[in-house]
């Protein structure tokens, strides 16, 4: 089975998660700079078999896309034709920061360590794979 990828694209950098083969949990990969996101990606996935990529769309409560989208579905349409052999899909990331924040509060990591970017990023791209991965389970059970 091939692993699913989640990406929180970021103006700056981009949280990177990714399922282990059996697709039973989703972890931290990195953090990139935006910029450099498709290099990353041409490295990683001639490496790594990866099906789909998640990519978090940001949505307001009112489920009106938030500003940040302006800059995150260029770079979706770009990923989208570079790799057009993987599935891409959006998932909504709502409240992923702040669900990062708290994750990282439960889990005992000082202020410091939950002032860092990239670990908030990398964080956030896992929630996002994990609410992808239960979305799909939720679906297939109710099929």
């Amino acid at each position: 089975m091939s692993r699913l990828m989640a990406l929180d694209i970021g103006q700056k950098r981009t949280g990177i998660a990714i399922t282990d083969v059996e697709r039973i949990i989703a972890t931290g990969l990195t953090t990139v700079k935006t910029k450099d996101l498709e290099a990353y990606l041409a490295e990683y996935l001639s490496k790594n078999d990866v099906e789909t990529i998640v990519v978090g769309l940001p949505m307001q409560l009112n489920n009106t896309e938030s500003e940040s989208v302006k800059y995150i579905k260029p770079q979706f349409n770009r990923l989208r034709k570079v790799f057009s052999n993987i599935s891409f899909v959006y998932y909504d990331e709502r409240f992923t920061s702040k669900l990062s924040h708290d994750a990282m509060l439960m889990g005992g990591l000082k202020k410091k360590a939950r002032q860092n970017k990239e670990l908030v990023d990398q964080t956030s791209a896992v929630l996002i794979l994990q609410g992808y991965m239960d979305y799909i389970e939720n679906a297939n059970k109710n099929s």
